[in-house]
């Protein structure tokens, strides 16, 4: 592991089809900004470099939105195949120089940068594996995997690459808890009015531990 003082890179996940939302879901604004645009900011937000943003469906359109953000987009051939190939191109693509990169979907809109950062911070603190984000023990995304990782994650196949590391290093991982009700993502046009309807002041939040 090299929890040094090299950048820790981003990987924002944004190839999806966005079947069940009816629309690209990517390119729907919230607080103004497409939800594309939004993830990639917090990332770079969070002092994660490069931010290497993973794209596939409508690639082209989804691209435009990314325009004066400071971030990398690629484009995933395979993105149809689900989203374990786009976690696997996203890893392939951080550069030598970073000790590890933090997994990030871009239809979880509450998470803020500073969440991001906590899982750096953490990781810097406590070098492991993994640093993982609980949500009322629940698993979920931003993730941090160290570069020890990397060549397992880029020789898996199937889906749920991602699940797959963390259950087989949970023993190793570092791991930063966090409200319940942060864990949500917009998968429907609900997800999307429940979202719209929440309080703006809930963006701020500190690990519980």
């Amino acid at each position: 592991m090299r929890a040094d003082g090299g950048a820790v890179a981003g990987v924002v996940l944004a190839a999806g089809s966005s079947t069940r939302m009816g629309q690209n879901k990517l390119l729907l604004r919230v607080d103004g900004e497409a939800l594309v645009a939004r993830a990639a900011r917090r990332a770079t937000a969070a002092g994660l470099d490069p931010v290497i943003v993973v794209l596939g469906h409508e690639a082209e359109r989804v691209g435009r939105e990314l325009e004066g953000v400071v971030c990398f987009p690629i484009v995933n051939p395979d993105h149809a195949t689900g989203q374990a190939s786009s976690f696997r191109a996203g890893i392939a693509a951080v550069p030598e120089s970073a000790p590890a990169a933090v997994v990030i979907l871009a239809d979880m809109p509450h998470v803020t940068a500073e969440m991001i950062g906590a899982l750096v911070a953490r990781y810097r603190q406590a070098p492991a594996p993994l640093v993982i984000s609980e949500y009322g023990g629940v698993h979920a995304p931003p993730t941090l995997y160290d570069r020890s990782l990397f060549s397992e994650i880029r020789g898996m196949s199937g889906d749920g690459c991602g699940r797959q590391v963390v259950r087989r290093h949970r023993g190793q991982a570092q791991a930063v808890a966090w409200p319940a009700e942060r864990l949500a993502d917009l998968d429907e046009p609900a997800d999307l009015e429940r979202l719209r309807a929440a309080d703006a002041g809930k963006d701020s939040c500190a690990p519980i531990s």
